[in-house]
Formats: C-alpha cells, sequence, structure tokens
C-alpha cells in the first residue's frame, strides 16, 4: 500500500499539468484568436484546480494508473470558447484546437529534459524519483496528444478537421460532436484506443529516446 501511495504521488504532478495546461492552452489561443469567454471565466491559468474535473482529471487516470494500462490518460473540465467570436471561426478553430496537442508536445519534451538530468546528476534521494516522474509525464502528454489528435468531435483532432474540410463535409461531419463521447467511451471499453493510439505513442517516445539520448 505504501509503494501504490509512493507511486501516485510521483505520478500525480505530470498527469495534473499534463490535463490542465491543455485545456488553458485552448483558451489562451481562443483569445489570441477575438474570443475572451475562457479568459472571462477565468479558465486562462496554469492554477489546476480551475481545470480540474474529479472523474476525468482525478479518477480514471488514478483507475488506469492502478490498473497498470498501456496507455494513461484523462480531461479536464472543457474550457469556454465561443467559435463564432473567433476573428475568423473555421481558419482560427484549427488554431484553437491545436494549442492543447501542442503544449502536451511541449511538456513531454520538457519532461524528457528533465529525464535526462537525472540520469546525468549523481545518484542520490530526489534522482530516482525525478526519473520516475519524468517518465509518467512524457507518458502522460504523448498519449494526451495522440487521443486529442483522433479525428472525432469534439476531440481537438475532430475539430481541426472540421476547419479543413470544405464547408458542406464540415458541417456534417461536426454533427458526430454529439456521438463523439460515446464512441471514444465504447473504443475505449473494447481496448480499441489501445490498438489505434500505442504505435503513435510508441513512435514519438521512440524519438524522444533518440532525441534527448535517454537509452
Amino acid at each position: 500500500m505504501a509503494a501504490l501511495i509512493q507511486s501516485i504521488t510521483i505520478a500525480a504532478l505530470p498527469v495534473v499539468l499534463a490535463i490542465t495546461l491543455h485545456e488553458a492552452a485552448h483558451g489562451y489561443v481562443a483569445r489570441h484568436f477575438g474570443d475572451p469567454t475562457a479568459w472571462q471565466a477565468g479558465r486562462v491559468s496554469l492554477n489546476p484546480l480551475r481545470h480540474i474535473d474529479p472523474f476525468g482529471t482525478v479518477l480514471l487516470p488514478l483507475i488506469l494508473f492502478v490498473m497498470n494500462s498501456p496507455v494513461l490518460f484523462g480531461w479536464a473540465k472543457p474550457v469556454p470558447v465561443n467559435f463564432s467570436r473567433l476573428r475568423h471561426p473555421k481558419r482560427d478553430m484549427l488554431w484553437v484546437a491545436a494549442a492543447g496537442p501542442t503544449v502536451n508536445l511541449l511538456m513531454a519534451l520538457a519532461w524528457a529534459g528533465l529525464y535526462k538530468l537525472s540520469l546525468l546528476i549523481p545518484a542520490n534521494v530526489y534522482s530516482l524519483p525525478l526519473e520516475k516522474m519524468s517518465g509518467i509525464g512524457i507518458s502522460i502528454n504523448l498519449a494526451l496528444m495522440v487521443l486529442n489528435l483522433l479525428p472525432l468531435p469534439p476531440l481537438d483532432g475532430g475539430r481541426i478537421a472540421v476547419s479543413l474540410l470544405p464547408h458542406p463535409l464540415a458541417l456534417k461531419f461536426a454533427r458526430l460532436e454529439r456521438w463523439g463521447f460515446l464512441i471514444l467511451l465504447v473504443l475505449l471499453y473494447f481496448h480499441v484506443l489501445d490498438y489505434i493510439m500505442w504505435p503513435f505513442v510508441a513512435l514519438f517516445t521512440n524519438l524522444i529516446v533518440i532525441l534527448f539520448q535517454l537509452n
């Protein structure tokens, strides 16, 4: 039990940061392109408490972590974005949607830098926890990036697809949003997400290992 509590404690920071900063990034970019909705709601913030969803941010990642799932992910409270207030709604939607996965990639690279540091510093009481925390930081951020880039509304990849598709097709594709969460749960329940996501997560992990010479 003590080992499990220690593992959860080490995982908590990278998991919460990965999920909540992803959402904050959407709000920040939306404000840049003309929609201050998230800013006015106080959601463009680095304070994780403003973004935590009890199930998606805490309970689901905890369950997956305890079950030793090969893919660890979750979600925060969605940042409110009024796409009609963007200066160019269909075009700017792409940048707002892409902001979250981009931040996850940047965080994965930052955690990789810390992982490299943990290998370089003399072994001490902090080096092993830093190594474990950084490894989780890499994994959770890459998993969130890949998950959110799946072309399924309301995931970021679905919104990117709506932005890129010709208007008639975009309207039809956007109607999938009402079923998107249900489809995602079905894919999760039948472990289809593992087969879709894991090869891409492994690919980006290997690229980071090569880039930072972590092997």
